[in-house]
């Protein structure tokens, strides 16, 4: 290997694989010392160098001067291509890996050249990625040739190759669409403060914006919505929600609880709590499908947030105090102190620092130790009287249905063996077979009501009994 020809290699593996030369010709340096050690013994001191400019190769054997080119011979000359080749794919495997690493949680375009058992591979110029069945949108398929846009999630090193996910799940790539949809964010007009998202549902977004002359959330939306649109069109119709950044969590967190109205929010500081306040009327729309609302809204804004009507808090804190109060060592006083902060369950209080527990009520250790204890306890109790009622709501459910499925087939059966219409066809029912009915609705939800009210207050901490 000549001096000319080292030159020509480096520079043909630097313009063809884009890695740096200094890494060629390190490699090519190593894979020189290896196998001169193996001619001469590992214990032996060799070092080989190349001039970056002349491309000659020099050495030195035991700080004596080496000819690299006699002691490596035909076979150490096939040993020292092999082990350049090696070193090439590594420092080619690194440079990638660098490359993508720096993207992580950026946007990203790809076209898709497979699509099997739900997992999508991207080609993306120079290597393949792979979109996962877990990290694509619920409900959204891929296909071959089709241009899909994702964020680089995770980057590895897997051998000789290096292994890229995607993802069109975060909430990062929320972020990225509005970047590139909305010149005002990629300027720095606009900010994105937080993002909260649960993909191919709903994501909240809240923005500020530096210059009081411009509207963040309707610079964001567009004229006509046809920003936002983009967006959707984008993420599947996934609904976004722009909320108007504040500093102040008064202000914060009935905007991220929109479209509901809220009355009124109450900061629990120990606790990291906000207990926000509604009508009636609005309850159901603050807390959102399944809860959906109130979730976004409590990790957009960091608070835990418990939503209930005034009615609701008043009944919670007559409840709490008297709880509290039941234990040995809680005076009322301490119990209203207690109750004051937010704490309004057994569970909010087995979860309190004790050195504030002590400070709160003049306790020593040991009374504030079982005070913790005691709560504990009446929290488990009162879950497990909780998951006991919602084993039996769900059996009772259960038998009014299949009754209501046996009643339904038996009416079926007598109707087709008079040769009449089965009562599920007739257009009105007589009068008195509407009563029951109407009398069952007004004692209480019918089974399929229970059911959804249970799934919005599912979370709800078990309450102190009276």
């Amino acid at each position: 290997m000549n001096a000319i020809e080292v030159l020509r290699i480096v520079d043909t593996i630097h313009r063809d694989k884009g890695i740096p030369k200094e890494i060629v010709f390190q490699a090519i340096e190593s894979a020189l010392v290896k196998v001169s050690k193996k001619h001469f013994g590992e214990d032996h001191d060799v070092v080989v160098t190349i001039d970056r400019q002349s491309g000659q190769i020099s050495g030195t054997h035991n700080g004596e001067p080496l000819d690299p080119e006699e002691t490596i011979g035909r076979i150490g000359a096939q040993l020292a291509k092999q082990e350049i080749i090696q070193k090439i794919r590594e420092a080619e495997r690194d440079a990638l890996y660098d490359e993508y690493n720096e993207q992580r949680g950026q946007l990203i375009s790809g076209i898709v050249t497979r699509y099997e058992g739900g997992t999508a591979t991207v080609q993306l110029g120079n290597t393949e990625a792979i979109l996962p069945r877990s990290e694509q949108i619920p409900g959204e398929t891929h296909h071959a040739n089709e241009r899909v846009r994702a964020t680089v999630f995770e980057v590895r090193k897997a051998g000789s190759k290096v292994k890229i996910i995607l993802s069109r799940t975060r909430p990062a790539l929320v972020g990225r669409l509005f970047e590139q949809e909305i010149p005002e964010i990629a300027d720095g007009v606009i900010e994105i403060r937080a993002m909260a998202r649960e993909p191919g549902y709903r994501s909240k977004v809240a923005v500020s914006s530096t210059d009081q002359r411009v509207d963040s959330v309707g610079a964001c939306v567009g004229v006509r919505g046809n920003r936002i649109k983009n967006i959707v069109d984008e993420l599947a119709g996934e609904r976004i929600d722009i909320v108007r950044w504040s500093d102040d969590m008064q202000v914060l967190i009935p905007n991220a609880l929109q479209p509901a109205e809220v009355e009124e929010v109450i900061l629990c500081q120990m606790l990291g709590r906000a207990i926000v306040l509604v009508r009636e009327d609005q309850l159901s729309l603050a807390i959102g499908k399944r809860g959906q609302n109130v979730r976004l809204g409590s990790k957009l804004c960091g608070w835990d947030i418990e939503i209930m009507t005034r009615e609701e808090l008043g009944e919670g804190i007559e409840r709490a105090v008297a709880g509290f109060a039941s234990i040995e060592s809680v005076t009322e006083e301490l119990a209203e102190r207690l109750v004051g902060e937010g704490f309004l369950s057994y569970d909010d209080l087995s979860i309190i620092e004790p050195d504030d527990l002590m400070e709160m009520g003049g306790l020593t250790a040991e009374e504030t130790d079982k005070i913790v204890a005691e709560a504990e306890s009446r929290a488990e109790e009162a879950e497990q009287a909780a998951a006991t009622e919602r084993r039996r709501q769900r059996e009772q459910d259960r038998i009014v249905a299949a009754t209501v499925a046996e009643e339904q087939a038996e009416a079926a059966e007598k109707a087709a063996a008079g040769g009449e219409e089965s009562p599920a066809a007739e257009a009105e029912p007589p009068i008195d077979e509407v009563a029951p009915v109407v009398e069952a609705s007004a004692d209480g939800a019918a089974p399929a009501e229970a059911e959804a009210s249970w799934d919005e207050n599912e979370s709800a901490s078990a309450q102190p009994a009276e």
